[in-house]
């Protein structure tokens, strides 16, 4: 394997770092805008989930444009790997390449918190804010929304 071709062609490098501190609060309650895709011209986005005891979390869906890595930084959380639920603890990590199978909830008693990383890059922040508004809605326009967000459910699968 080796590296991409060079994407910066100056000789001295430019001064163009980002240094975002730490928000007070999480943005939406339970997740932080670590890295929006706006913040890195699109190569990632990076957040910080803090998932309360029992939380549902994701049923199983796919990605067609971007891939997904969970991170766990504290607690126990179950991911579907595509074909089996594993039990992912501090320092555990999920990668899931765009079209494969994936799901994850907390089913302890206690808090987790891990990172996702999707890459390419997408705005996944009206998703991450809108769900469960469309959640309440007709099963066509929460549909439609998953869709918009490359987000393709497999109980909506079963429809088609």
């Amino acid at each position: 394997m080796s590296y991409p071709e060079p994407r910066y062609l100056g000789e001295r490098g430019q001064v163009s770092a980002l240094f975002r501190p730490a928000p007070p609060e999480p943005d939406t309650g339970y997740i932080s805008y670590v890295a929006k895709q706006e913040h890195t011209n699109g190569e990632f986005g990076l957040y910080k989930i803090d998932m309360g005891p029992k939380a549902k979390g994701a049923a199983e869906h796919f990605h067609r444009t971007i891939s997904e890595s969970f991170y766990v930084l504290s607690g126990e959380i179950r991911l579907y790997n595509g074909e089996r639920w594993v039990t992912g603890g501090e320092g555990d990590f999920l990668y899931v390449p765009p079209g494969g199978l994936h799901a994850f909830q907390n089913d302890s008693d206690d808090p987790v918190s891990f990172l996702l990383l999707f890459t390419p890059g997408a705005p996944r922040e009206e998703y991450f804010e809108k769900v469960a508004e469309y959640s309440q809605r007709s099963s066509e326009e929460l549909k439609a929304f998953r869709i918009r967000h490359d987000q393709y459910n497999t109980t909506d699968m079963i429809d088609d």
